[in-house]
């Protein structure tokens, strides 16, 4: 949100304001040291925001740190504030080795979807966010698990030489 000044200081008339200093430069000042924004005055008068290259925009990028809990252990991952819980559980297959479909990634209480943002559901630097492996998928490994131990050894020689 932006603070303004109160209209009587920004719209002040020419004769009262300092000499050797524009009008539009005095209101860009004043609003430029409510907020960080950085301003400019075209050549036609207008006081606008100044434009940002790509550049800029690519070294805004903010980073944060979130801290995973599974079960007995604590992951540090750093990511981008903008990701999302998907591109999170592919960092975290990484440092796991579970896949990312077989990760449950719970924030505040809820099971988060793939396609949500974190900072929309309001991941901030240092939270917690616990990590579950899907029951399904467990599951399934433990009865593929179980089989191969019942089987013994997969192959059988029927004929003895």
């Amino acid at each position: 949100m932006v603070k303004i000044p109160s209209p009587r200081r920004l719209f002040r008339s020419r004769s009262r304001s300092t000499a050797g200093s524009s009008g539009g430069a005095d209101i860009c000042a004043m609003v430029a040291e409510h907020e960080k924004i950085e301003w400019e005055v075209r050549p036609g008068g207008m006081l606008v925001q100044k434009r940002r290259t790509p550049e800029d925009d690519a070294a805004a990028v903010e980073y944060i740190l979130v801290r995973v809990a599974t079960g007995w252990q604590w992951h540090d991952v750093t990511i981008d504030a903008t990701a999302t819980f998907g591109d999170l559980k592919v960092m975290l297959s990484l440092v796991t080795g579970l896949w990312p479909r077989e990760q449950r990634l719970l924030y505040r209480g809820k099971e988060r979807d793939d396609c949500e943002h974190l900072h929309m559901v309001g991941v901030q630097d240092k939270d917690k966010v616990l990590l579950l492996e899907d029951p399904a998928v467990k599951e399934r490994k433990l009865r593929s698990t179980t089989l191969a131990q019942l089987m013994g050894v997969p192959c059988h020689s029927f004929v003895q030489v």
